[in-house]
């Protein structure tokens, strides 16, 4: 998956996480945590993505 495709899906689960929310009137309902949980992993996978590609970036610069 491309950095570009992470942030999308991280913006699509990090709405889906507000409106479960609101819909729900609270922070520690099921499917706010399993949203909030999937877009910890989300979040995870991008820095992790582009952290990878930071270091390259380095070692071919120097």
């Amino acid at each position: 998956m491309t950095a570009e495709q992470l942030l999308r899906n991280i913006e699509e689960c990090r709405e889906k996480m507000i409106n479960q929310a609101s819909y729900t009137s609270s922070m520690i309902d099921h499917k706010v945590i399993e949203a909030s949980t999937e877009l910890d992993l989300l979040i995870n996978q991008y820095l992790h993505l582009t952290e990878k590609r930071k270091r390259s970036f380095i070692r071919t610069v120097d």
